[in-house]
């Protein structure tokens, strides 16, 4: 099971903490919608910003979150295949 969140709210001038839970559900502008994974943390940080999104669930799975490296090892690897082409 998930929860399918979307902003339907600006949340321009809120409180800090509430534009950090915004951001750590993974929103960043009115309108983005997102599949997350239906656990009580997740549920407890719609809960807190509820007046500035909508949720429902959806019976599909949750996308895995896909993993990312660091920028210095990415402009590493970038030079290292740079050096070893010319």
């Amino acid at each position: 099971m998930a929860i399918k969140i979307k902003l339907v709210k600006s949340f321009s001038g809120s409180s800090e903490d509430i534009v950090s839970s915004i951001r750590g559900l993974g929103l960043k502008k009115f309108g983005d919608e997102r599949i997350l994974k239906d656990t009580p943390s997740i549920r407890g940080i719609v809960f807190k910003v509820k007046h500035l999104v909508t949720s429902e669930k959806v019976s599909q799975e949750a996308p895995a979150p896909k993993r990312r490296k660091p920028r210095k090892i990415v402009a590493r690897d970038r030079a290292r295949a740079k050096a070893a082409k010319g």
